[in-house]
């Protein structure tokens, strides 16, 4: 299976090094043509230049920043990728931008899944990332292998879109679960509690989550290394606000989380960890 990647970042490059490992990595390409200079001169793969260079691919990988860039990068690929060729978007973005994608490559014989991803940097490095798709099952068979290089797990979720819907309630527990955490441990700052006893005892109880694994101790020492962003989670939150408005769902978590990550990115910490929100609840 020759596969391409497009989006080299934080999540895309090491997930992009698991597909080589396996054999399945043909080209790379990113927005900034150094970056994926660099990483194709170090997996001794080529970089594309122009959309061209993934006319040989039978699967084309996005991990992308935004809608727009999904639908620009749908676009190209269509007009170069052969019918029976695939693509997958690992991207977080709108359901509707998902089925968009879907409609502008099924037009030309070209499969499409919504592929979004959770398990931050970390799941990317390790290979262990939860894929959660949407799209007709038996394209999902046909790429696996692929994905298989750096998921813990993969669930088809049903119809395209259904990934993208997935993520979206992804971000909502992830929000509130980011909110809870900080305002927690903030608190247990402020009372004087030793770390080094107060973590893993709230691990080892109800309290346990991913984040406070994750990223307890690394927000008590003051350091945000991503991870995951900042202005990532406030983009994603934007579109989820969106989603459960159309719906008809309470917003009460999702706009409070808009609210403090907006002020983040506006400190100038758009590019910090997630965690960072520890600094607002300091401040009382």
């Amino acid at each position: 299976m020759k596969t391409g990647f497009i989006g080299l970042g934080a999540m895309g490059a090491p997930m992009a090094g698991h597909l080589h490992a396996r054999g399945l990595l043909t080209v790379v390409g990113n927005r900034t043509q150094a970056k994926a200079d660099a990483l194709a001169a170090e997996l001794g793969v080529r970089a594309v230049v122009s959309a061209a260079d993934y006319a040989e691919c039978d699967l084309v990988v996005l991990c992308v920043s935004a809608d727009a860039d999904v639908l620009q990068n749908v676009q190209a690929l269509s007009e170069v990728l052969k019918p029976g060729a695939r693509v997958v978007d690992h991207s977080t973005v709108s359901a509707e931008t998902a089925r968009e994608a879907a409609r502008i490559l099924t037009a030309r014989g070209i499969g499409f899944l919504d592929a979004p991803v959770s398990g931050g940097a970390e799941g990317a490095r390790n290979g262990k990332l939860s894929i959660m798709v949407g799209g007709s099952e038996s394209e999902l068979d046909a790429v696996r292998p692929a994905l298989e290089a750096y998921a813990l797990r993969i669930t088809h979720m049903g119809a395209t879109g259904s990934g993208q819907c997935t993520k979206a309630v992804n971000q909502v527990l992830v929000a509130g679960i980011n909110e809870a955490v900080c305002e927690g441990l903030a608190f247990g700052e402020k009372l004087g509690l030793d770390p080094a006893k107060l973590l893993p005892t709230l691990g080892a109880g109800a309290a346990g989550n991913w984040f406070l694994d994750k990223r307890g101790a690394s927000m008590l020492r003051r350091e945000y290394v991503p991870g995951f962003k900042c202005a990532h989670l406030l983009k994603d939150l934007n579109i989820v606000l969106g989603m459960a408005k159309a719906v008809g769902v309470s917003t009460s978590v999702i706009e409070h989380a808009l609210a403090d990550y907006a002020r983040l990115v506006e400190r100038g910490l758009g590019d910090a960890d997630t965690s960072a929100l520890i600094e607002l609840k300091r401040e009382g």
